[in-house]
């Protein structure tokens, strides 16, 4: 009977069987995944991963992790290497076999093939006497007791080793790359992530209004200025500098405290040395002043000449946050 304690028991139990698998490979490692590393680190050529069935599609997902972490990869399909596919391999390419029995057909085939070709073959199998890993030049481990499968058959435990296997190369990849933020922003360009780490602030305010009033303005002339343009705020700006700003808030609240503002100016009302950033600083940063200082407007000024107002209501409209 399926009841819902039986299908969280389920879901648990794999969990913990993959959980348990994970936790062993760090036994497993040894000069095999250091040299496995240098040798990728080294290579003049790609990295080029290859497998067949459940193995091919572990294959993929660590090939797309290395070429966003500056590592040059393709995936290789171990059936239609034998197929012509094989052209796709340069001289100095490394290759990464997976395979959990490194005993298929196709593997059996494609090993030779790839060793008379002269490239470093890297072994990612879970039978350490297998074919595969005779044949390669250095062997990882992804030995697993049994699959998560209640029949023991289903790739579960075995492929997610495999993948936490290429993940660590990964990220050993980037930290002898010393890849960084800026870097991955680089092959990451579309979508929030790439807004988040290249978006400047300047690109945001190309066709941005600029509201400003001078100091001796007239209360009504600001509350038109900061409605017309609608951002909420208004610079005071005097010999073309920025000495202040005022708000829509700042606006409510003297409206609250005074019962008339027909002898206040501008200067007045407005906050001085009001928080400000350039245009080529990143939208993130500006984003952290926001959020540091409990405020939504950021006046933008490039060696003293004002630009414009960035709004948090603009970087929530790209999707940065």
């Amino acid at each position: 009977m399926i009841t819902r304690e039986n299908t969280l028991a389920s879901a648990k139990k794999t969990i913990l069987s993959e959980s348990q698998s994970i936790a062993k490979l760090a036994d497993y490692l040894d000069e095999n995944f250091v040299e496995a590393t240098k040798k990728i680190y080294n290579s003049k050529g790609r990295l080029v991963i290859t497998g067949i069935g459940k193995s091919a599609i572990i294959a993929q997902k660590i090939v797309a992790s290395f070429n966003s972490t500056g590592t040059p990869a393709l995936f290789l399909h171990a059936s239609e290497a034998i197929h012509g596919d094989l052209g796709m391999i340069q001289n100095e390419d490394v290759i990464i076999c997976i395979s959990k029995s490194g005993n298929s057909p196709e593997i059996k085939v494609l090993v030779p093939l790839l060793k008379r070709f002269g490239n470093s073959l890297i072994a990612i199998t879970g039978n350490m006497t297998s074919f595969l890993a005779k044949g390669s030049d250095i062997v990882l481990n992804t030995t697993v007791d049994s699959e998560a499968c209640p029949n023991n058959l289903a790739p579960t435990n075995s492929t997610t080793a495999q993948l936490v296997m290429g993940d660590a190369l990964v990220v050993c990849l980037m930290e002898m790359r010393d890849f960084q933020p800026q870097d991955f922003a680089i092959y990451h360009p579309g979508g929030a992530l790439g807004k988040k780490l290249l978006l400047k602030v300047k690109e945001m305010l190309e066709n941005s209004l600029k509201p400003m009033v001078g100091p001796d303005a007239a209360i009504k002339k600001v509350i038109f200025e900061i409605s017309e343009k609608r951002l909420g705020v208004t610079a005071v700006v005097e010999n073309e500098k920025v000495i202040g700003i005022i708000t829509d808030g700042d606006i409510r609240r003297m409206l609250n405290d005074r019962d008339t503002f027909t002898d206040l100016t501008a200067r007045d009302i407005m906050t001085k040395n009001p928080k400000m950033t350039s245009s080529n600083a990143m939208v993130v940063e500006a984003l952290n002043i926001m959020e540091d200082f409990s405020i939504t407007q950021l006046v933008v000024v490039d060696d003293g000449e004002y630009k414009g107002v960035l709004h948090l209501h603009d970087i929530l409209k790209e999707g940065i946050v």
